[in-house]
């Protein structure tokens, strides 16, 4: 099976890295954590099972942009315009 366009995939995984960075956030607070585990229904255990799949990855994305405190913390932290977010959710999810 052919590999979509370079150009395609350098797209795919910044929106992967981004959204691991994403996770790696929200893991990184108690309250975060919680919201995230509470919202989306997945133990800590799943949650850790799910990092590679990218229906996953592009739920992080989505709970980001569900929360616009969220969405503002981990774009400060990590130094990413928030405008960024849903393309690469987009990236992630093309549908």
């Amino acid at each position: 099976m052919k590999r979509a366009s370079d150009t395609h995939r350098l797209d795919l995984d910044a929106a992967e890295a981004l959204a691991f960075r994403a996770v790696a956030f929200i893991a990184s607070d108690d309250a975060y954590l919680a919201d995230f585990l509470s919202r989306s229904g997945l133990s800590p255990q799943s949650l850790a099972e799910s990092i590679e799949d990218r229906a996953f990855l592009t739920g992080v994305l989505d709970h980001l942009l569900a929360d616009e405190s969220l969405l503002l913390a981990f774009c400060g932290n990590a130094g990413i315009d928030p405008a960024d977010i849903l393309p690469a959710r987009n990236a992630l999810s093309p549908s």
